[in-house]
């Protein structure tokens, strides 16, 4: 829980009257652009960095106050974990197990990233991918009731994603409270239960996705270019734009079996054809209608 959270580099207020909550058993995506603030507002959830004014609670402990309680049922997972460079990744998982003293199994958890087959592999012979795979094993031997991941999907194969994605859907359907941060939208948008986006120390938009996307869905079709969109505008009764993309194009209404029947056979009458068809926002472009009205409004 984050409530009226400032933090101050002198002059700067990098995080600036932030208040949200991230719910156990949910998996909350931290976005913003670079700068904005996520980054700091997090490390004072993690108890790395002191906040100037406001209140945070992380599973009801004060995250510096009571750093030593909080770190037995927190995981952390950052992008430049300082694993050492001749470290095994047996050896390193089975440490930090250890640590922890939770009877944490080290086999079940390199298995459980798909790291199996580099057990015997130093950090430095891993790829930036198997790097943050095992970054998260080290994030979980806590066997954590709330985890904070850094870009846990930067620089991972296809593979690797959907593990890593598996991995953090089981956290959340045990009770965690999973708090991701990243800016691979894609990832946000297949494993996020709610959405906190963050731009110049704000909160420029909070809630799930569906919430976020009310009063902006839309019918998104391709075609050839240059098609006459005010005829087609006229026949459809609604406004039809065509997008950066080329061949794109927008309806200004949801996609009902109606607007489905006029468009197609419209395009049919034009001798033209009918493509991908979406009646969904995507992340990538919700995410830049809201950052673009915050900064309208900041």
């Amino acid at each position: 829980m984050v409530e009226n959270l400032v933090v101050r580099y002198g002059d700067i207020c990098a995080v600036n009257d932030v208040s949200f909550e991230a719910r156990c058993g949910q998996v909350t995506a931290i976005l913003g652009p670079n700068g904005a603030g996520k980054t700091s507002a997090i490390e004072v959830c993690e108890g790395f960095r002191q906040s100037s004014s406001g209140q945070v609670r992380v599973l009801g402990l004060h995250p510096i106050r009571d750093h030593d309680q909080l770190t037995k049922r927190m995981g952390v997972m950052l992008q430049g974990s300082g694993v050492y460079p001749s470290g095994r990744v047996k050896d390193v998982v089975k440490l930090f197990c250890d640590l922890y003293g939770k009877r944490c199994n080290a086999n079940e958890l390199i298995a459980l990233v798909g790291l199996e087959d580099r057990q015997q592999h130093t950090w430095k012979r891993l790829s930036g991918g198997e790097q943050q795979r095992m970054s998260l094993a080290l994030a979980l031997a806590a066997q954590p009731e709330v985890v904070f991941l850094d870009e846990p999907t930067s620089g991972v194969d296809v593979d690797g994603r959907l593990i890593i994605r598996q991995v953090i859907g089981k956290l959340a359907q045990n009770g965690c409270a999973v708090v991701m941060a990243t800016h691979e939208l894609a990832e946000a948008e297949k494993v996020a239960d709610q959405l906190v986006i963050f731009d110049h120390g704000h909160i420029a938009a909070a809630g799930t996705i569906t919430e976020l996307r009310h009063g902006h869905e839309y019918t998104r079709f391709t075609s050839d270019e240059g098609i006459d969109i005010a005829d087609l505008s006229r026949a459809l009764g609604c406004s039809v734009t065509a997008t950066t993309n080329t061949g794109e194009y927008n309806i200004e209404v949801l996609s009902t079996p109606a607007v489905i029947a006029v468009l197609s056979s419209w395009l049919h009458d034009q001798n033209l054809p009918l493509h991908n068809v979406t009646s969904l926002e995507s992340l990538e472009d919700m995410f830049s209608r809201i950052v673009a009205s915050s900064g309208r409004q900041n």
